[in-house]
């Protein structure tokens, strides 16, 4: 039974976590109650929000990104007042939207819930619903079937309301077009940057003001505290390293995985595409259909000008240009009537006018390289480095625990485990208690907390072992300590100087950028040096900053050229819009998807602003002290 927990592990996290882990803890009825009390994180019209209601949901939040990043990772860091506040506004949301949904007698019958579980793929058996099988993924998810049913049931109920309000916003064709164009228009732009260098010279610095900035910022100018340390790394990898595989392994795990050796037959294509819209007509599919077959016959007398009638008529515009040549092609590369023709081919035959989503095609092989299956000794490596890492997958649960004991026990040395596991002692840098990624391992908050305890730092003991990734665990112990301390105003005066020069240099060449932009919209000169012309458009910024993206296209274009400024990191942007290109008019195809973008949009925004109506009329009241209180391990 619990091999099939194991097999659809990502469906069940899927179908319990993103469909059902976001929604509160109990059923719909459990929000007609009023559970008032001192543990309340927040109450909304006078139905709470228990401390053990929020604490869960930032459990299993917690516990869904430690799914993204790996089992040992620290997710202490997402755990933020920011955080917080956020998943309250969400539960909040979440109650006010099923009030509404009570009031409006929305709800879901047990037939509905029985027909929705029921058809659920991972608790079916030979296609059919297994009582047993869906107790058992529940029960390997920690849920009871009536807590997971009032949580589908609370889902599904909310889904009903939501759709209903998003799905009434009314979108305009007009605007829909408009906005089509917009998105598509392109404006050619020329650029000349004011840049923050050139006003460095300018800059003169009393040591007054330096020494001001020093006195009014000691915090910037002091060094962390930090530490050296002496380290140990206990992995998977290094314990499979300890136990090469024999050639039997090797053997064995060829023959299990030998499917993954194969390497398919692939061939080298060539195509002619007669291209057929979506939604073309009879006779336009008719007269694409002739085209291809006059083109066929033509190959048929002679099969050499398939690259010169390739560049003459397909429409690919991928492999026309190349005599149709579309490289090699492996199975599963093409769409299925395209490949069932060409993988019947012998090499230089041309296949009947073939018809796909796309259009007509003619087909040609114009090489062959048989499907192979590699051979021990060509995988050899790949065979040792994945033995290895699974023999030391194998063993490091056993040797994390002896690992764990003996850095503790012995708490005043790392020679033992080092020993015992074949390990190098490695010796650490200077590191603050912030480590960036830089310093590796060492860079996790859980061991970076330990190492910077007094029992580190005064007695020198072993931390814990720490799993920092997934199979790999540290233990660390303090060699050297050195007190967070304030530099001297000598030691930072040179640092202080440059920064102070470049603000107001800064200041200096934004000032005169504005000024020069004031000179371009007067018609005057600005003595500028423009770089050359290129075009912009919304989806292609050619590496143009947001800000100024925005304001080139903001621009107005009924005078050209017109200008834009905007103030860069380096100084001042400034932008002379040459003209402005309109795109070509938009396909049924193209407005349908764009009707739906903006509808989906305008749905969205509508439902928004419905749970800011809902929330507006709603009483609500936030225990801020228990909302800031930690989850417990």
């Amino acid at each position: 039974m619990f091999d099939l927990v194991h097999k659809h592990k990502i469906v069940i996290q899927i179908i319990l976590g993103l469909l059902i882990v976001p929604f509160a803890f109990f059923g719909l009825d459990s929000y007609t109650r009023s559970m008032r009390g001192a543990d309340d994180v927040a109450s909304v019209d006078g139905l709470s929000i228990s401390t053990r209601e929020f604490s869960e949901e930032l459990r299993q939040q917690l516990d869904r990104i430690r799914g993204l990043l790996g089992r040992g990772a620290d997710v202490s860091g997402f755990d933020t007042p920011e955080a917080r506040t956020g998943l309250l506004d969400s539960m909040i949301d979440r109650r006010v939207l099923a009030t509404a949904a009570i009031k409006a007698n929305l709800s879901i019958s047990d037939e509905q819930l029985r027909e929705l579980i029921a058809g659920m793929q991972p608790f079916q058996v030979e296609g059919r619903f297994s009582k047993d099988t869906y107790e058992a993924l529940l029960r390997a998810q920690n849920m009871t079937p009536a807590s997971f049913e009032a949580r589908m049931r609370y889902d599904l109920t909310l889904s009903q309301l939501t759709r209903s309000v998003s799905g009434s916003a009314i979108q305009s064709h007009a605007i829909a077009e408009r906005l089509i164009a917009l998105a598509g228009q392109r404006r050619e732009i020329q650029e000349a940057v004011v840049d923050v260098q050139s006003y460095l010279a300018q800059v003169k610095l009393e040591e007054s003001a330096i020494k001001a900035y020093y006195d009014a910022n000691p915090g910037e100018f002091r060094t962390p505290e930090q530490v050296k340390v002496d380290y140990l790394v206990l992995s998977s990898e290094q314990l499979g390293a300890l136990d090469p595989p024999t050639e039997d392994e090797l053997k064995a795990a060829y023959a299990a995985r030998k499917a993954q050796f194969v390497q398919p037959e692939q061939r080298r294509l060539s195509h002619i595409l007669i291209p057929v819209a979506a939604d073309a007509k009879p006779a336009e599919k008719e007269a694409a259909k002739k085209n291809a077959e006059a083109l066929l016959a033509e190959l048929r007398k002679t099969p050499g000008k398939f690259a010169e009638l390739a560049k003459q008529n397909s429409k690919d515009p991928g492999s026309a240009e190349k005599g149709g040549d579309l490289g090699m092609v492996a199975p599963g590369m093409m769409v299925k009537p395209f490949e069932d023709a060409a993988f019947k081919l012998k090499k230089d035959e041309t296949s009947d006018v073939v018809e796909t989503e796309f259009g007509y095609h003619i087909i040609r092989v114009t090489d062959l390289q048989p499907g192979k299956t590699k051979t021990v000794d060509e995988v050899r490596n790949e065979l040792v480095r994945d033995v290895a890492r699974e023999k030391g997958t194998r063993k490091f649960a056993e040797a994390a625990e002896a690992f764990t004991n003996l850095v503790y026990e012995q708490s005043d040395t790392l020679k033992p485990a080092a020993e015992r596991f074949k390990l190098a002692i490695q010796h650490s840098d200077w590191i603050a208690k912030q480590a960036s990624p830089a310093a590796g391992v060492l860079a996790n908050p859980r061991l970076l907390e330990a190492l910077f305890t007094p029992d580190s730092i005064q007695s020198k003991r072993n931390t814990d072992a720490v799993e920092v990734a997934q199979n790999v665990m540290v233990s660390a112990r303090v060699a050297e300590h050195r007190a967070a301390a304030q530099l001297k105003f000598d030691e930072v005066k040179a640092q202080i100087e440059t920064l102070l020069r470049k603000r107001e240099a800064l200041k200096l060449a934004r000032k005169d950028g504005a000024a020069r932009l004031e000179q371009l919209r007067g018609g005057k000169e600005a003595d500028l040096k423009w770089s050359e012309p290129r075009e912009v458009s919304r989806s292609a910024a050619q590496g143009l900053p947001p800000a100024a993206l925005h304001a080139i296209l903001a621009a107005d274009p009924a005078k050209l050229p017109t200008y834009a400024g905007v103030e860069l990191e380096g100084g001042y942007g400034l932008y002379r819009v040459n003209k402005v290109i309109a795109p070509a008019s938009a396909g049924e195809a193209e407005k349908t998807a764009a009707m739906g973008q903006f509808g989906n949009q305008a749905g969205a925004e509508q439902f928004a602003a419905y749970i800011a109506g809902l929330r507006s009329r709603a009483k609500v009241e936030i225990n801020q002290a228990n909302l800031e209180k930690k989850v417990q391990p």
